[in-house]
This record gives C-alpha cells, structure tokens and sequence, in this order.
C-alpha cells in the first residue's frame, strides 16, 4: 500500500480555518461568523460576531430581529443584536492603533453592504470568503468600484435559520 504524501493548505484555506475557528467565538446562531485579518502572511485582527462589550448576546438573550423589504418584494429578516465580524475586525483595529491598509480579510460569506463600505474606508484590498450571501450585490457593485478584490472560495449560498 502506497503511503499518500501530506498537502499543505494553501494560504488562503490555512486563514479560511482561522476564521473558522474564530466563528465558534461568535454569539448568534444566525451565522457564527468569525474573520480573520491578514497582512503579509501575518494574521493582525480577529472579529467574531458578537454584542458590544458588556452587552446581552443572542444566546443569552435571544435574537432582535429587523424585517427588511429587499428589491424583489421579498422580505428579508436580520439579526441587529450583535456586530457583525468584519465590523469586530475593524473595531478592534482601531482600538490598538491597527491599521488595516492593504490587508485581506478572511470570513465565512460575502460581506453585507454596510461591511463592505467599512472594508472599503479601512483600506482592506481583498476580501476572501468560503461563500457567498443573498443580500451582496451591492457589496459587489462597491467592492468593484473602489478596485477590492473579492474571491469567494465555493459558488454556495450561505443559508440560516428565518432568512
């Protein structure tokens, strides 16, 4: 029997597995979403979703749910508790004085369009996720337009509980 020579991951799926890892952080079920931060190989930030500092969570507490009307005349629900974890992320930077200028960001799907503007005025250049999200067209659309690069890993819509 032929011995199967060891594969090292890839840089992009050794950081998908740290944000991964940092998502088991998270403290609402409808996503549990963890982002790592990256410069020249080097992880500089963690979010995971999560409340502020000294606020209730989801698990705890339960979710606040928000209803949105999307373009389609579909309604959309979300989850306005917790901060998302690229929102974490830049927080976090700017807390210790990190800048993110030129860094990728590692997280589990596309980010939503208020992320995205963040990423884009934080000077993130690329964002790398395992799959893509309903609501992220616009994410798309500005991450064109302001030259970020977004490679989503599998072609699979991110799917949760009373989306």
């Amino acid at each position: 029997m032929e011995e199967q020579k060891y594969i090292r991951p890839s840089w992009d799926e050794y950081f998908m597995k740290l944000a991964t890892i940092v998502g088991e952080r998270g403290t609402c079920d409808r996503g549990r979403t963890g982002s790592v931060c990256v410069r020249d190989k080097r992880v500089i930030a963690t979010g995971y979703v999560g409340s502020p500092p000294g606020m209730s969570h989801c698990d705890e507490d339960g979710h606040i749910i928000h209803e949105v009307l999307n373009e389609d005349g579909t309604i959309s629900k979300h989850c306005v508790r917790t901060i998302h974890s690229e929102q974490n992320i830049i927080c976090q930077a700017a807390k210790y004085g990190i800048s993110l200028e030129g860094a990728t960001i590692y997280t589990k799907m596309e980010p939503c369009y208020v992320c995205a503007r963040m990423i884009v005025a934080s000077g993130i250049k690329r964002v790398v996720c395992q799959k893509h999200y309903h609501g992220a067209k616009l994410t798309r659309e500005i991450f064109a337009q302001a030259g970020v690069i977004l490679d989503v890993l599998q072609d699979v819509m991110e799917t949760y509980k009373d989306m």
